[in-house]
């Protein structure tokens, strides 16, 4: 642990503020919901910055009633004493200069997170107020700001044996296009920042909605690993791998499941870099390089086995810290040092190969897992060319069961996904032929999370929505191909409607992730009732709502029809409720979580029925409108 003598001297100056509120988006990367989740990540960052140097052991983040956030840390305080250059509070400082901070000078942090480099002066230029709270050197100082000026000098409020600092802030509404935080994205962040800093307390709480959660994880990184396998069938107890070489930090943990799905996370200081990097590049090469020479040398010298192979089931998380980390991507999220890649591969190759030749059983169950995969690969290939010479998969060879639009813009073209020939032919009948496609499928596809490729391309309800949609899967996956810009989930709301769209929705996160990315995937909400009273027509889409209106009107001479299917309606009373873009409501589908999306697919579609049982128990008063 470096000496605890950072102060007002550590703060380095690069430049003012002036061009955050101009062009915000150059540092926050948008003004969208990402952008205004960054502001607290800056804030956070800080702390997290103490708690790397050893001085912090508690964070809090509480969205307040009023919509503000205030982010609570125990480390030493941001500097209050006269800097030696500016002659003002060092506070004032690090609030109002742009790259104004102890990250900047390396005796005050050896490396630090804040993925734009920006600090908080950011948050601070773009909040409608900002208060900053600092315990130091037995005093309580603080100071208003008004999005990102000073409202008066830096001031001592009391006495304190504490030390820490407490930033509430309110977004400015003038700068961002909405202000509502999500508790459940930025509880994300939290839970890997917890993960990645063993030993450190994170509390979120959202006063609106009195959630909270609380992240404490003594295990770091392999506690992550179990989390991310914690209802699957695991092969062997997590590996660890941890090593220091030219001042950068390695941190591996990994552990392979008898699942087929991948799920592997890579961080650079603490920074998600969602779009992998040189540090991902590294540990793959040599994951694939390990497990083929214990193969060869201890199985078969003919062992060819391919990246993809060896990660079949594979959950890692890759954590590296680094001084000078250089990030690149169109979100900034791939680290491009070109040193990280040998460096990991390196250790990596080093210490699993040793942990192979040392642990030989979990070696075996190992490699026959990826011998088994490679396997399964070759019978994938051979299925899809099968598929491919029947006419199917072929581009310009679309499935006889699609009903197609005449728009060719995928921007502009809907994909219908309906359960049934009955629905098919009402949705069919009630579309918009011009820019509406529809795809009946055939009873309950495939439970993709419970099979290879091989037989998902031998299923004919698959390949003819994965010909429909465009961009095909796997290793030739392509999104610019895709064909529809809306892709809509259509079923029943019945307990089968129900399962059928979880199994698409399984396939669509398991094999087309990127297309529910995108914002392409929806869920139709056609209506649970039709009320009529005399020559007035409502729809409802709920129980609560048909209650109200019951209440409203009264029950006499009302006709209440209960739709158990879509098959039930004709096509104007279709097209009027669920199909016309005009009236019609969709659900878009996103990943705020995708551990816990992960996790949800797995207890939900997986092999653990404890799991399965306590979820349903866990979430059954949640239910509505359930029809046995």
């Amino acid at each position: 642990m470096a000496e605890n003598s950072y102060g007002a001297k550590d703060i380095q100056v690069l430049t003012g503020l002036s061009a955050v509120r101009k062009r915000p988006g150059m540092y926050i990367g948008s003004t969208s919901l990402r952008g205004l989740h960054h502001l607290v990540y800056e804030v956070v960052d800080n702390s997290i910055d103490e708690a790397m140097a050893g001085y912090c052991k508690n964070i809090t983040v509480v969205i307040n009633k009023d919509g503000s956030v205030t982010v609570t840390d125990d480390g030493r305080g941001i500097p209050t004493d006269l800097h030696p250059t500016l002659g003002i509070s060092a506070l004032t400082v690090v609030m109002t200069q742009l790259h104004a901070g102890g990250k900047f000078e390396k005796s005050a942090y050896k490396v630090s997170g804040g993925l734009h480099g920006v600090g908080i002066s950011v948050t601070n230029a773009l909040s409608k107020f900002l208060i900053a709270e600092v315990k130091r050197d037995g005093k309580i100082h603080t100071q208003r700001f008004e999005r990102g000026n000073p409202v008066g000098d830096m001031q001592i409020i009391g006495d304190t044996t504490e030390t820490g600092t407490k930033i509430t802030f309110m977004p400015d509404e003038q700068i961002f296009e909405t202000t509502e935080f999500h508790f459940d994205t930025l509880s994300v962040r939290l839970r890997e920042l917890a993960f990645l800093n063993k030993g450190v307390r994170i509390t979120i709480e959202d006063q609106i909605t009195s959630k909270k959660h609380e992240f404490e994880y003594e295990g770091g990184i392999i506690s992550f690993v179990e989390f991310l396998n914690q209802n699957k069938n695991k092969l062997h107890p997590p590996i660890y791998i941890e090593k220091e070489k030219d001042n950068i930090m390695v941190e591996v943990a990994l552990q392979y499941n008898d699942g087929y799905q991948e799920n592997v996370f890579s961080f650079a200081n603490d920074i998600n870099t969602e779009e992998g990097g040189t540090h991902l590049i590294g540990f793959k090469t040599a994951l694939t390089r390990c497990l083929n020479s214990y193969a060869e040398t201890n199985i078969s010298a003919d062992a060819k086995l391919t990246s993809d192979d060896v990660r079949e089931g594979l959950s890692a998380v890759i954590s590296i810290k680094l001084p000078e980390p250089q990030f690149e991507g169109q979100t900034k999220t791939k680290l491009g040092n070109s040193e990280v890649k040998g460096i990991v591969s390196s250790i990596v190759n080093e210490k699993f190969g040793a942990f192979l030749d040392e642990n030989p059983s979990i070696a075996r169950s190992i490699v026959d897992k990826a011998v088994t995969a490679a396997r399964a690969r070759e019978a994938a290939r051979k299925a899809r060319e099968l598929t491919r010479r029947k006419g199917v998969l072929n581009h310009g060879s679309l499935p006889g069961k699609l009903a197609d639009c005449q728009e060719r813009d995928p921007a502009k073209s809907e994909l219908f996904i309906v359960e049934g020939d009955s629905a098919g032919g009402s949705c069919k009948s009630g579309r918009d032929r011009a820019f509406q496609a529809i795809l009946p499928l055939k009873g309950k596809i495939l439970n993709v999370e419970k099979a290879r490729l091989s037989k998902i391309f031998s299923n004919n309800e698959i390949t003819a929505l994965i010909t429909a949609i465009g961009t095909n899967i796997g290793d030739e996956f392509n999104l610019s191909k895709i064909r529809y810009h809306k892709v809509i989930i259509t079923t029943d709301a019945d307990v089968d409607g129900s399962h059928i769209r979880t199994l698409l929705l399984t396939f669509f996160y398991r094999y087309l992730k990127p297309v529910i990315e995108a914002g392409y995937v929806y869920i139709a909400q056609p209506p649970l009732y039709r009320v009529k009273k005399g020559n007035k027509e409502t729809y409802l889409y709920n129980d609560e709502k048909l209650n109200t209106l019951l209440e409203e009107i009264g029950k006499d001479g009302i006709n209440i029809q209960r739709y158990k299917g879509l098959g039930e309606m004709n096509p104007p009373q279709l097209w009027e409720t669920t199909m016309n873009p005009e009236k019609r409501t969709l659900l878009q589908v996103t990943i705020e979580d995708a551990v816990e999306a992960d996790n949800t697919f797995t207890i939900l579609m997986g092999d653990q029925v404890d799991a399965r049982r306590e979820f349903i128990q866990q979430h059954a008063k949640d239910v509505v409108n359930l029809d046995v």
